[in-house]
């Protein structure tokens, strides 16, 4: 690969990307070891460029600070980005999160922190955001703690028609994984 020499212009561009808000000039200039003057006159070249090329960007200036933004006739592009939503991605302390409540349901998070012996909240609330699991109501007891479930989302992501259709828990690794929990505990005392 061809090594090339870094260009100033090049500099500030990777500079001001990297930043993503307003960089006063005295900075840029040290970064890119020139003068204020010559940097501005740098900056005013870079700007006048961004201007008349098909570029989706421009430069600005904010009293005395420079910055790239998007030219304002791609903002339709860029919220039709935004507005898609974000594919969800489920952290494995979520799937464990997730996997006690479909088999457990309706289940609070008391149960859950005592089967997980670590706190759910965050872990439920981002279920709850996903769509995939709802609050059921109220158990009857003392402090009336939530009950939740899974929902019409979880079975559809999942491909099963009804909780009762999960996937059985092979005896076997039932045996494993609560030795291994065991273990956990034991380590923990």
């Amino acid at each position: 690969m061809e090594h090339r020499e870094k260009t100033p212009e090049a500099a500030v561009e990777a500079i001001l990307f990297a930043m993503g808000e307003s960089v006063e000039l005295s900075r840029i200039a040290s970064a890119i070891g020139k003068e204020p003057e010559e940097t501005r006159e740098l900056l005013q070249n870079m700007k006048e460029r961004y201007e008349q090329e098909d570029r989706g960007i421009r430069l600005i200036e904010l009293e005395g600070a420079f910055q790239l933004c998007t030219k304002q006739e791609y903002y339709d592009c860029l919220t039709a980005v935004a507005a898609q939503p974000k594919k969800a991605v489920l952290t494995d302390v979520m799937l464990e999160t997730l996997s006690i409540i479909a088999y457990k349901q309706p289940v609070t998070k008391a149960e859950i922190e005592k089967i997980r012996g670590v706190k759910c909240d965050h872990a439920v609330n981002r279920l709850i955001e996903y769509d995939l699991v709802q609050e059921l109501g109220r158990l009857d007891a003392p402090g009336r703690p939530i009950l939740f479930g899974t929902t019409e989302e979880f079975l559809r992501c999942f491909g099963v028609d009804s909780t009762e259709h999960l996937p059985e828990i092979n005896p076997v690794k039932l045996e494993d994984f609560k030795a291994e929990a065991e273990a956990e505990i034991e380590v923990e005392i």
